[in-house]
């Protein structure tokens, strides 16, 4: 650049002519020609791509295999090495492997995907669940992460469940409505089966009942994503990674889903204090804008929940959510309404609570209370013996109540 400046300068200044200076800086005259026609050296410009006289007839070739690629389990699509097999060992292609993988580059840059920025208005907000592991009463399993996030003033609301069902999206939601303060007028989706029971023209369509109850309830509007289109709500997909990273590493360790999520609540309220890049001001101060534009509180409490038809066994045992409750025996072989909750699961019939548990998350367990075969001991006193409900119950508390 220094060269090409003391040229034109001297040059176009008169200082020396165009033959002084090709002689003195042993230019080509073409050379001189360019520095002169050009302020700063306008770098090298090929005039035609460059052939590719042993790839090129098997351009098409790779094209159509990355073609129906689109098509194909995103998993199970080729690799730049197996187009390179494929080349060899079908199509008697004899180069390198260097300049498939460029082509095959190439390819992919011109098809990539463009997305288009996104406005997002105060009050609306995304939901999404995401997966973590931790390590829960001394055993590793894998948890559920629900986050709900306001992408005008980035704030996020994070609970880890479980797993992912229609009473943890249900209580998900409960809690991140109370947090935030507010309700927000239109919620996006993706396609989950917890809220969509049929996909109808690949967004939305036939909802669940419990879906359309907390909807109900809550009075928001919904938004679905098209069918594997979850880059419509791409802020919620950021901030589960971002969740994942901050809140869950490292591993965590607990003996209650509940006492942790209390914890999880307040991380999030420490991350409102932060101002994200772009943004005018801290999460907080947004956050109360978003409130505004948002729809309130119902005054009546909702309650997250899932309700099944089940029926009691000869045991006097009912499954649900892949474990066994006892109800009293008068109802064996009858059906029940199991009506699951996070921490407890009821038992119904014609609107009366017949029996009640703690609920649990893992499964193949059985649960009894020993009240509930009473009445059964009454006929069948031999049962105290041998009967697996009394097998850990104190017998003081037996006998405080009649039993003899």
């Amino acid at each position: 650049m220094e060269l090409w400046s003391e040229v034109r300068r001297r040059v176009l200044t008169g200082e020396l002519s165009k033959r002084q200076a090709c002689q003195k800086y042993k230019l080509h005259w073409d050379t001189l020609k360019k520095i002169l026609g050009h302020s700063e050296p306008p770098g090298y410009r090929k005039q035609a791509p460059r052939e590719k006289p042993v790839l090129g007839p098997f351009v098409a070739i790779i094209h159509e295999i990355l073609e129906a690629d689109r098509k194909a389990p995103t998993k199970q699509r080729h690799t730049a090495k197996r187009i390179l097999e494929r080349l060899r060992s079908e199509h008697g292609y004899r180069g390198g492997r260097t300049v498939v993988q460029e082509e095959v580059h190439r390819w992919w840059q011109r098809s990539a995907e463009v997305f288009m920025p996104l406005a997002h208005p105060s009050g609306e907000a995304q939901v999404d669940f995401g997966s973590a592991t931790v390590v829960y009463r001394g055993g590793e399993r894998k948890a559920a992460v629900f986050v709900m996030s306001l992408p005008y003033s980035d704030a996020v609301f994070c609970q880890i469940f479980p797993r992912e069902c229609t009473e943890t999206f249900q209580e998900g939601h409960r809690r991140a409505f109370e947090f935030f303060g507010g309700v927000p007028k239109r919620i996006t989706y993706d396609n989950t089966k917890i809220a969509v029971a049929k996909v109808i023209q690949k967004r939305g369509g036939a909802f669940t009942r419990e879906f359309l109850r907390l909807q109900s309830h809550y009075l928001f509007e919904h938004h679905f994503c098209l069918v594997r289109r979850p880059t419509e709500k791409g802020h919620v997909e950021s901030l589960v990674g971002y969740s994942r990273r901050n809140f869950l590493v490292p591993v965590p360790k607990l003996d209650d889903f509940e006492i942790f999520n209390e914890g999880l609540m307040e991380d999030c309220r420490r991350e409102l204090d932060r101002q994200v890049r772009g943004k005018p001001a801290t999460k907080a101060e947004l956050l109360a804008e978003d409130v505004r534009a948002m729809l309130p509180l119902p005054e009546k409490p909702f309650e997250a929940r899932r309700v099944e038809p089940c029926q009691a066994n000869s045991l006097s045992l009912v499954r649900f959510d892949r474990n066994d409750y006892s109800v009293p025996t008068a109802h064996a072989h009858h059906a029940v309404m199991a009506v699951g909750g996070i921490e407890r699961v009821r038992f119904v019939v014609q609107e009366q609570t017949i029996a009640e548990h703690l609920r649990d998350w893992d499964k193949e367990n059985v649960h009894y209370d020993p009240l509930h075969y009473l009445a059964l001991l009454e006929r069948k006193p031999g049962a105290l013996d041998f009967g697996k409900p009394f097998d850990d119950w104190n017998r003081e508390h037996f006998d405080s109540v009649g039993g003899k």
